[in-house]
């Protein structure tokens, strides 16, 4: 049986191996979570974007995030002129990211379901390559 630190640090390294097998840099940032400075799980760019990345893998239908979890990831993203994304991997479900805004408010703290992250997020292909997307739609229009 793995435990929940260890399978969150699995998942992180998993994310990590993504990243750089697709011609992207990224590292896990030590001590996420436990510093008292505002720091994402995961820093990943290219020459073009730099994510901020807080990582999440659960086994329920549901996650939820303390505000003050999103606020230091918003705040860190903002410093660091980073994206800032939930990553999120729902038991044997494919990771899924959502942008902070998109993330369900239920009053007391911030959430996102299976359905919300199939629905609004992005899987880890279509992360990497929003950014070539979007670009390659401005080149048609000029």
């Amino acid at each position: 049986m793995i435990n929940r630190k260890a399978k969150g640090t699995n998942g992180e390294r998993e994310l990590i191996k993504f990243f750089n097998e697709n011609e992207w840099s990224a590292i896990r940032v030590a001590g996420s979570g436990s510093s008292r400075y505002p720091s994402p799980d995961i820093l990943a760019a290219n020459a073009i974007r730099r994510l901020a990345i807080e990582c999440k893998v659960t086994k329920d239908q549901k996650k939820y995030f303390q505000n003050h979890e999103i606020e230091q990831l918003q705040t860190f993203s903002t410093r660091f002129g980073a994206e800032g994304w939930i990553g999120v991997k729902f038991g044997r479900e494919e990771w899924y990211f959502i942008m902070i805004e998109d993330l369900e408010d239920t009053g007391s703290c911030k959430a996102v379901s299976l359905e919300l992250a199939k629905r609004r997020g992005l899987t880890s292909i279509e992360l990497i390559r929003h950014g070539e997307l979007i670009s390659s739609k401005d080149d048609r229009n000029i």
